[in-house]
């Protein structure tokens, strides 16, 4: 809980620092966004005192001169393509993120459809959007990208796609995940407007890696455990240190395709504005960090939970061995075990006892409660109440909500609507008690304690359901789950 991330100087420095870039250029900068604009939980877990709107409140800062154009792949529109942490399609969270990103007072010029060659859905995306008058323009697979330089920056490679409208001078190029072309969409201006007598640069801004921490550093590492389904990895920029002699950190894909960009740099140019993939960085928070120690643990954690994550996803069929041991490798870097996660062995241990599922809970002074199944409430149910009790300061065997109002719910679920599992879920047992506290005082000071549950560690003895996993994040709690389906069924 200890706060290692200075979030007020990294608005204002990260501010800056854009601004500074824009001045470079014609007043012009193309700013590839990588991460997550909205809701970066990554970040704020493993830099403990990041917000997670840092970089949206960073944008508002610079709204007078920002344009947001969002970027969607066609393959991903056609293959209906899933936002993990969401449940939703790429295309629908374009029209999530517009209104976002509206609802923040920022400016979104458009939409761009990356690697066209046809595609139906693309083609009934663009005219749905249409309808609803925003602008949508198109870009196309250009052969031999990205090595074919000579065709890439040329009338039949850039030049094909079309120019995108634009009337401020910081272009923000984001997208709703990675591969949907952003950097592609960058150079492809850089191009157009540079056959308009427009001098317009490029820039990144990825949050991670950090690119002055060390290499080995957990919050670096912790990245490499967040992609590791991707094959990304950290390495040390080796053009920044023939340039510069100073070490910089950087992953793999911006190294590898940096001689392309130069050379392309070069072509649309005559020379290249940068010397390293680290140049094209515009990241300050490396430099925000206030105490070193508390982002190493706090990374430490982070890279736990990734491999349980990983676990629960080899079940589910959405994740490969090779990914578990690249995290327990990255484990080992960082010399840490699953019992390094403290509610760990005390959601296994209370599981053992009950012989059931069971979960557990560490408050904000570091003291531990649990939870079993019983009759009425599943685990994780039984542990938001005990958990919320203990910070109220009430008697744990006080019922702060009374059987008799949990029964008509109970009939509600397998009479009415046909469920097998009688017990209340996390959602279902805080409307409960919302619906107590109007009645009583005990169940209303209960309910005031959720707030401080954020950035709490839960860990619970078998896989939940969607229903409750969602209810965790929600409330901020840093959720992981053993390997193992409740009941010994197969199907979750």
């Amino acid at each position: 809980m200890k706060i290692g991330f200075d979030n007020e100087k990294y608005l204002k420095m990260q501010s800056e620092h854009i601004r500074q870039r824009i001045e470079q250029f014609d007043h012009k900068l193309y700013l590839e966004f990588g991460g997550k604009l909205f809701d970066d939980y990554h970040a704020s877990r493993v830099l403990p005192g990041f917000q997670p709107d840092s970089k949206l409140q960073m944008l508002k800062q610079l709204s007078s001169q920002a344009e947001i154009i969002i970027v969607i792949s066609a393959k991903d529109i056609e293959k209906n393509k899933v936002r993990g942490d969401l449940g939703i399609t790429y295309d629908s969270d374009v029209l999530r993120l517009m209104d976002s990103f509206h609802d923040n007072g920022l400016y979104v010029g458009s939409v761009v459809i990356t690697q066209f060659s046809g595609q139906e859905s693309a083609l009934m995306f663009r005219n749905r959007l249409e309808k609803l008058n925003i602008k949508v323009y198109m870009h196309y697979n250009i052969p031999g990208y990205p090595s074919n330089v000579a065709q890439i920056v040329s009338d039949e490679g850039y030049g094909k796609n079309d120019y995108i409208e634009t009337t401020r001078p910081l272009v923000i190029i984001t997208a709703p995940g990675p591969g949907s072309g952003k950097m592609a969409t960058c150079l492809s201006q850089l191009y157009h407007e540079h056959k308009r007598g427009i001098h317009a640069g490029y820039a990144k801004f990825e949050t991670f890696p950090i690119w002055n921490l060390p290499l080995s550093h957990p919050v670096n590492l912790a990245y490499e455990a967040a992609t590791a389904d991707l094959n990304d990895i950290n390495m040390i920029d080796p053009y920044h240190l023939e340039a510069y002699g100073e070490t910089t950190v950087n992953y793999n894909r911006d190294v590898e395709i940096f001689p392309v960009l130069n050379t392309i740099f070069h072509k649309i140019y005559g020379k290249s504005p940068y010397k390293s993939p680290t140049d094209m960085g515009v990241n300050m928070a490396g430099n925000c960090i206030c105490d070193d120690e508390a982002c190493r643990e706090a990374s430490r954690q982070e890279i736990i939970r990734r491999y349980y994550e990983a676990k629960n996803a080899i079940l589910k069929g959405t994740c490969s061995e090779e990914t578990i041991q690249k995290l327990e490798l990255l484990m080992s870097q960082v010399d840490v075990t699953v019992q390094d996660r403290p509610v760990v062995a005390a959601a296994m241990s209370r599981a053992e006892e009950t012989n059931g599922p069971a979960a557990s809970l560490e408050l904000p002074d570091g003291k531990i409660v649990t939870g079993k199944t019983s009759a009425l409430l599943g685990a994780s149910a039984a542990l938001l109440l005990n958990a919320i009790k203990e910070l109220a300061g009430l008697d744990h065997e006080l019922q702060i909500i009374s059987p008799e109002s949990i029964e008509p719910i109970q009939k509600l679920k397998t009479e009415y609507l046909r469920s097998q599992n009688p017990r209340l879920h996390t959602d279902e047992v805080l409307i409960a008690l919302s619906a107590s506290a109007a009645s009583r005082k005990d169940a209303a000071l209960a309910l005031q304690q959720l707030p401080k549950l954020r950035g709490c560690q839960a860990h619970t003895s078998v896989m939940l359901s969607n229903v409750d996993i969602k209810i965790f994040k929600k409330l901020g709690v840093q959720l992981t789950c053993e390997a193992v389906y409740e009941n010994g069924h197969v199907y979750h």
